[in-house]
């Protein structure tokens, strides 16, 4: 049997999936012990276990200043504009989505000017809603919108058009109403692909709100990394990090896990990423 053909069993395939980890983190341990070696107060590569009490502390110790537990503070924060600037964004790709993808005369005024629109980087925007919007919560939350709406409507707008033609005749001869068609032929094949798109639209959108904490917040993981980076705070900025990568899994697989209970049919012979 060819090795393309072979599938490895439960145990073998979570053994593989841990393997790339355990090698980062020997790696780094091992790079860790031997520059400190030369320099015991060296804070570029700190010891795993100086960052894992930076990690407890900024957990479960009060701030002197504030009285907050940082950690939770900024999670909560940073987590609602993700998923407030998410939602809105998903809002926009459900409904241009559909309408682009299933009306042609809104395809011909709004398909040219969304990918034209979509391939403005959105950083650069970035100040204009500073100015426009101030340095408040909206302008970070238009910056995610911004930056993955654009993408989301033209997938979905494609997912429409990918639907069999001969669906929609058959539809047609039965009699079916324009919204009939949406709510009970079009809506239902596209929701998969919609928490498809949303699960792609997250990578960039903790860009986009990391980008923003940094230059313009008060509280958020992004402001975190970027107000320690001055003092090196390496034992603080790298657990942050291994922080915002474990919320980006957990949020991706929370969906994939909704989209196989909620669509199994999209799902069946299909294993997916």
């Amino acid at each position: 049997m060819r090795i393309i053909n072979r599938k490895p069993s439960r145990l073998t395939a979570l053994a593989l999936g841990l393997l790339p980890f355990a090698a980062t983190v020997i790696a780094y341990s091992v790079a860790s012990h031997y520059r400190r070696l030369d320099n015991p107060a060296d804070k570029l590569l700190p010891s795993l276990d100086s960052m894992a009490a930076a990690f407890w502390r900024m957990a479960t110790v009060p701030d002197r200043r504030s009285g907050d537990l940082l950690l939770w503070l900024d999670t909560f924060d940073s987590l609602w504009r993700l998923g407030t600037g998410m939602a809105v964004s998903t809002v926009l790709a459900l409904s241009l989505g559909i309408a682009i993808g299933f009306i042609p005369h809104v395809r011909s005024a709004l398909a040219p000017y969304l990918a034209t629109f979509s391939l403005i980087p959105p950083i650069t925007i970035l100040p204009i809603l500073f100015i426009t919007f101030g340095l408040g919560e909206l302008a970070k939350i238009a910056l995610i919108v911004i930056g993955t709406a654009p993408v989301m409507i033209r997938s979905m707008a494609q997912a429409v058009l990918d639907i069999p033609r001969e669906m929609i005749i058959k539809a047609e001869t039965l009699g079916a109403s324009v919204w009939q068609m949406v709510t009970r032929l079009v809506l239902p094949q596209l929701l998969p692909r919609l928490i498809t798109a949303l699960r792609l639209g997250l990578v960039p959108a903790w860009i986009f709100l990391i980008s923003a904490e940094a230059i313009a917040s008060t509280s958020g993981l992004g402001y975190r990394i970027f107000l320690v980076r001055r003092y090196l705070a390496m034992d603080v900025i790298l657990p942050y990090v291994v922080w915002i990568t474990l919320l980006g899994f957990l949020l991706d697989l929370l969906l994939l896990q909704a989209s196989r209970r909620l669509f199994r049919w999209a799902h069946q012979g299909v294993d997916a990423l």
